[in-house]
C-alpha cells in the first residue's frame, strides 16, 4: 500500500486532517503524520490532538513562529530532507496556512503528488496571507479536492482539468459531526458560566482586525452594543490577548482562555449569535444552523451566505450592531449545503487511492503542465 504523508501545521489543520487520515488508514495505507509545529503552545496545540483522539505526530519539525517569509522557509527546510528520507508517494495538505504552501512547494520540487484538502477556495482578497497561500497551493497540486461546487468553479475558471478537481465536501463537518455529542455532552456551558441560548460568541484573530488598533477598538465597541442584548464571550487568541492589554473592554464582553476543540464546539452549538473572522467558524455554524455574522469584507465560503447562516457585515461597529440585532430578532432557517454529511474524508482516500492505484496515471509534473498551459 502506499505511503502518503500528511501535513498539520496550526488550530485548523487538525480538524480538517484528522478524517483524511481515517480514512486512509482504514483502507490500509501507511499514514505519516508531520507536524510542521506552526502553532505549538498548548492552548492551540497539544489541547487538539487530546480532544480529536489524534495520535501523536510521527514527525514534528518544531519550526515555530516568525514573519510569513521566515516560516516558508523554515517548514520547507525541515520538511525537504523528510520527503527525502520517507520517498511518499503522496504528500496530502489541508487548508491555507504557511505550512500547506510551505510543503506543498517541496512536494512538487520532489516530484510527489501533492493532494490538496480544500482547494478552490477565493475570497479574491489580496491583503488576506491565506488567499495566496490557496491560489499558490492549488497551482502546485496535482489532486485538488474541493468542499463547495463554488471551489469547482473557481478552479475550471483558472484552467484546471476536470481529472484533477473533485467535489468532496466538508472535512471540518466530519469532524464536527464525529465529535458534536461528546461536546454538547460536556460540563463547557457550565464551566463558562454561560447557558444555551444565552450569549453570543465571538472571535478575533485576523492581523487586519487585531494589529490596527482604531480597528479593533471599532470592533471590540461593536461588541460591547451587542452585549447590551445579551452578554458576548470571547475566547483570546493567543495573537489577540497582547492587543487587548492596551484596549479597553467594554462591559458585559466577557473574555475567556483560548477554548479547546470540544469546548468550542459547545459554545458555537448554543450561542444566539456567533460574531466571527475565522472561515472555519463560517462553516462550522452553518453546518450547526447557528446565525454568524463574519467581521471581515470578504469571504472564500460564500456558499455560508447563499446556503447557511453567514452574513458578511464587514467592520463597520454600526452595521455589525445593526446586523446582529436584525439577526437576534428574525434568526435565519438553518440550511446544510450538500455533501457536508460527514464523509468528505472517506470520498478523499477513495479518489487518492485510485490514483495512486491506477497504472496509467500522469506524472505530477504532467498534471501540472497541463494545469499551467491551459490557464495560459
Amino acid at each position: 500500500m502506499p505511503r502518503i504523508i500528511c501535513v498539520a501545521g496550526a488550530r485548523p489543520n487538525f480538524m480538517k486532517v484528522k478524517p483524511v487520515m481515517d480514512a486512509l488508514e482504514a483502507r490500509g495505507a501507511e499514514v505519516v503524520l508531520v507536524h510542521t509545529g506552526q502553532h505549538y503552545d498548548a492552548a492551540m496545540n497539544d489541547v487538539f490532538f487530546a480532544d480529536l483522539g489524534l495520535r501523536p505526530p510521527d514527525r514534528h519539525l518544531g519550526t515555530g513562529s516568525g514573519t510569513h517569509a521566515e516560516q516558508t522557509a523554515r517548514v520547507m527546510t525541515a520538511f525537504e530532507p523528510l520527503v527525502d528520507e520517507l520517498r511518499p508517494d503522496a504528500v496530502v495538505v489541508v487548508g491555507d496556512v504557511t505550512s500547506t504552501l510551505a510543503c506543498a512547494l517541496v512536494g512538487a520540487r520532489a516530484g510527489v503528488l501533492v493532494a490538496h484538502v480544500e482547494a478552490g477556495l477565493r475570497s479574491r482578497d489580496w491583503s488576506m496571507p491565506e488567499e495566496v497561500n490557496r491560489l499558490v497551493t492549488d497551482r502546485l497540486s496535482d489532486l485538488l479536492f474541493a468542499p463547495s461546487p463554488d471551489g469547482v468553479d473557481n478552479l475550471r475558471a483558472e484552467g484546471y482539468h476536470d481529472d484533477q478537481i473533485h467535489l468532496a465536501g466538508n472535512v471540518m463537518i466530519d469532524t464536527l459531526h464525529a465529535n458534536l455529542d461528546r461536546a454538547l455532552s460536556s460540563d463547557a456551558l457550565h464551566r463558562h458560566g454561560v447557558t444555551a441560548g444565552g450569549y453570543a460568541l465571538a472571535t478575533l484573530h485576523r492581523p487586519a482586525n487585531v494589529d490596527d488598533a482604531a480597528v479593533l477598538d471599532g470592533l471590540l465597541r461593536a461588541f460591547g452594543e451587542v452585549a447590551r442584548e445579551l452578554p458576548v464571550v470571547l475566547p483570546v487568541h493567543p495573537r489577540t490577548a497582547a492587543r487587548l492589554e492596551s484596549a479597553g473592554v467594554p462591559e458585559g464582553l466577557r473574555l475567556l482562555p483560548p477554548a479547546g476543540y470540544l469546548d468550542f464546539i459547545a459554545l458555537q452549538a448554543t450561542a444566539r449569535l456567533v460574531l466571527t473572522d475565522s472561515g472555519g467558524i463560517q462553516e462550522e455554524t452553518t453546518a450547526l444552523g447557528v446565525p454568524c455574522l463574519t467581521t471581515r469584507d470578504s469571504t472564500e465560503r460564500p456558499i455560508t451566505v447563499t446556503e447557511g447562516t453567514n452574513v458578511v457585515v464587514g467592520r463597520d461597529p454600526a452595521r455589525i450592531v445593526a446586523e446582529a440585532r436584525r439577526v437576534l430578532a428574525d434568526p435565519p432557517a438553518k440550511r446544510a449545503p450538500a455533501l457536508w454529511d460527514g464523509h468528505a474524508g472517506d470520498r478523499i482516500a477513495e479518489v487518492l487511492l485510485a490514483h495512486l492505484a491506477s497504472p496509467v496515471r500522469l506524472r505530477p509534473t504532467d498534471v501540472r503542465d497541463a494545469a499551467v498551459g491551459s490557464a495560459v
